[in-house]
């Protein structure tokens, strides 16, 4: 009940700041449960359920959701020149471009991910 608690919680807060949009990853879910180093952990996350909350919760309050394809490259894409890093390991959380970005990895996917939205809103009202 805690992790159901903190998933309305987390959603419900993410909505009250009324953002433009909110977009977010289609991860394969079913792939990372077959890794079994992974899968008690990703269990345990509620990706769909989150997903789930934050879908419903936007309609409500008329904030359109984006997903991102599976395959978009968003920690493997530089957000500065645009070159995607094909031998980006799991466990390398700092991302080193050559063209002298250096970025935390997950700020690196959100960048990537607000550009994707952006992106797709643009392509929407065109």
């Amino acid at each position: 009940n805690i992790r159901h608690d903190h998933l309305h919680h987390i959603t419900s807060e993410i909505v009250k700041r009324e953002p433009s949009f909110i977009c977010i990853e289609d991860l394969n879910v079913n792939g990372m449960m077959k890794n079994r180093h992974l899968s008690k952990t990703v269990q345990q996350q509620g990706f769909y359920e989150f997903r789930r909350q934050m879908e419903y919760k936007s309609k409500w309050n008329n904030i359109q959701v984006i997903i991102a394809d599976r395959f978009f490259p968003s920690s493997k894409l530089c957000s500065c020149c645009g070159k995607i890093k094909k031998d980006l390991k799991l466990s390398e959380r700092i991302y080193k471009c050559e063209c002298g970005n250096v970025i935390d990895r997950d700020l690196q996917a959100a960048l990537n991910l607000k550009k994707y939205g952006e992106d797709v809103l643009k392509r929407s009202v065109a």
